[in-house]
């Protein structure tokens, strides 16, 4: 009875001392978060080969489809891009396309592409200045402030 007592007092003492490392294992221990990449990926150079008077079709064919059309919005396409590193977002991008009558008007979002080519553009071409160089070059917006989910509103008021 007394080697039984002995076993029992053991292993409480085990189990007990065990619960108190599980706190420091499982800071350590993560699970494995894949990289997820969503959306259409959108490049500069894309960008760059976007210009005001485009059909939709000639669009299309530079940048893809678009991730959404809306239908009470036909005149605009998004392009929307998100990179996701062991669950934290890494990358952000956004790009709205307008089309007036069938033809791109602007480009808004984190990419831009160069202005139109101005009415001076033929007379620079004809005195020897390439039209590229008449061009202002393209600019990257800053990227988007990463915003917080449902789940960590949450957690901040609950006061984890």
């Amino acid at each position: 009875m007394k080697s039984v007592l002995r076993a029992l007092v053991a292993t409480s003492i085990l189990l007990l001392a065990a619960c108190s490392v599980t706190d420091k294992v499982t800071e350590k221990l993560t699970p494995y978060k894949i990289d997820i990449q969503q959306g259409n990926v959108v490049t500069q150079e894309m960008v760059a080969k976007l210009k005001p008077g485009m059909t939709k079709a000639q669009v299309r064919f530079v940048m893809g489809t678009p991730l959404i059309t809306d239908a009470f919005h036909a005149s605009r396409w998004d392009y929307v891009y998100r990179f996701q590193k062991a669950g934290k977002l890494t990358e952000e991008r956004k790009l709205a396309l307008f089309f007036d009558k069938e033809l791109l008007q602007r480009v808004e979002g984190d990419v831009v592409a160069a202005p139109p080519p101005a009415p001076d553009a033929d007379k620079g071409a004809a005195a020897g200045v390439p039209a590229r160089a008449l061009e202002q070059p393209l600019r990257n917006a800053e990227p988007a402030k990463e915003e917080k989910g449902f789940f960590d509103r949450m957690i901040e008021k609950i006061g984890f």
